[in-house]
């Protein structure tokens, strides 16, 4: 039984305690690591390409921006922007070692090694300094950080005034028939595919809980806008298996 004098968080479906948390999703994302992009292609169907093109699209650039990509693992954000913002001083911060070391790779691949510098670090206390980051990104990451608004809380700390945050997650699906056919989909599917391809149901079980317990989209709004974000808004995709959320530090 979890100690009660710890704050309890969730694991998926499962109540740990705060301390525990963190590494088991280390666990997860070191398990997963080498078969992570492929996985998300094939639980997508490569929509979520299309889902990070639109969240990178919609960054408001200006010469000299400083872009922290939290939760960024194997790069899949910071290549797009380093392709779309040209002269971007792009930073990708990452909990596990073992995702920074394929996006390292993947980079390499790419010829951009040059471009991003790789930080390992933890989104509830990232190592950087206040108002020293233009622009924030977080791509499917905040689901599986230890607590929500203390991340949330961090990031608006980095952002200088005017920064502009924007966090792409699962969400709550807002189509009642389309919710149920997904959630089929979700707890039948993905954990078979994740067994099959990756040789691991139990992580891609936990991924698929988490994504149930995560705050719905309006409850994500009211946490941004606790931590003293402004004009915050959010746009459904795909109806609302996936939101952008998109607030600004004024």
């Amino acid at each position: 039984m979890p100690d009660k004098t710890q704050p309890i968080v969730s694991f998926g479906f499962q109540d740990v305690e705060y301390d525990q948390k963190e590494s088991l999703v280390k666990q997860v994302f070191s398990s997963v690591a080498e078969s992570y992009d492929l996985m998300n292609d094939l639980m997508s169907g490569g929509v979520h390409r299309l889902w990070k093109n639109f969240m990178v699209g919609q960054i408001s650039s200006r010469p000299d921006l400083r872009v922290l990509d939290v939760a960024g693992g194997t790069g899949d954000i910071s290549f797009r922007m380093s392709k779309r913002l040209a002269h971007a001083r792009i930073t990708l911060c990452d909990i596990n070692p073992e995702m920074l070391e394929v996006g390292k790779k993947r980079a390499i691949e790419r010829g951009l090694q040059d471009r991003i510098t790789w930080v390992c670090g933890d989104a509830c206390k990232l190592p950087f300094e206040d108002r020293s980051q233009d622009v924030y990104t977080i791509a499917f990451g905040l689901r599986n950080v230890t607590d929500t608004q203390a991340a949330i809380n961090d990031a608006y700390r980095v952002l200088s005034p005017g920064g502009q945050y924007l966090c792409l997650e699962f969400s709550t699906v807002v189509l009642p028939m389309l919710r149920e056919a997904y959630e089929k989909y979700s707890f039948t599917v993905i954990p078979k595919i994740g067994e099959i391809v990756a040789h691991d149901r139990e992580s891609y079980q936990y991924l698929v809980e988490s994504i149930a317990r995560f705050p719905d989209q309006d409850t994500l709004e009211q946490m941004m806008k606790n931590a003293g974000f402004e004009r915050v808004s959010h746009i459904n995709l795909a109806g609302g298996i996936a939101a952008l959320h998109v607030g600004w530090r004024v």
